[in-house]
């Protein structure tokens, strides 16, 4: 039972650091990605809709990011979202395709990004560690039921405690990757 409930902690703090490295790739750094404009909302008919449903995203060079809609009335709704948006890029529209050209980034924007890194990484360990919250809380409700005794439920805190400190490494080590990414010039 205390493996099963030790199970389900392991897999939702892997969950939570998966989500974190999803997040950390929307957070800009000096070369071009499509994962910056992925969570970029659109008012689609009326309807708040990825950006990557309703267009194909490219990376052509380094520098820039091409946004081609499948449907050209919606390139407005587009630029007024990116615009919306906290990437900072003021989008090129032709009438056909939306230009992103990434300026490179000054030292004073890079330390804003490695603050915004830290904070959800931070938001990260938070949820971390509410899990093992739950888990702990779990481990004692089986102990005061009597379905595990006292050392069963203390030797299960200790495996929780261990799952948990490799998770928190594991994200602290992903937010010092993400730091140096964006610092690299």
């Amino acid at each position: 039972m205390n493996s099963e409930i030790l199970q389900t902690a392991d897999t939702k703090m892997q969950k939570t650091i998966e989500a974190l490295k999803k997040g950390l790739l929307s957070i800009r750094t000096g070369r071009a990605t499509s994962a910056l404009v992925d969570n970029i909302g659109i008012d689609y008919y009326g309807t708040i809709t990825p950006l990557n449903q309703i267009s194909s995203v490219s990376t052509p060079e380094a520098r820039l990011i091409v946004i081609q809609p499948w449907d050209r009335s919606a390139l407005s709704n587009i630029e007024k979202a990116i615009l919306k948006s906290d990437l900072g890029i003021n989008p090129t529209n032709d009438g056909n395709v939306i230009r992103l050209i990434l300026p490179p980034l000054n030292e004073e924007r890079r330390k804003e990004l490695v603050k915004v890194a830290r904070k959800e990484v931070e938001e990260c360990k938070i949820s971390l560690r509410h899990v093992r919250r739950e888990a702990v809380e779990e481990l004692k409700k089986l102990e005061k039921d009597k379905q595990i005794s006292q050392d069963e439920e203390h030797r299960a805190v200790e495996q929780l405690q261990k799952i948990t400190d490799s998770s928190m490494s594991e994200s602290d080590k992903v937010g010092q990757d993400k730091e140096a990414e964006i610092l690299e010039i």
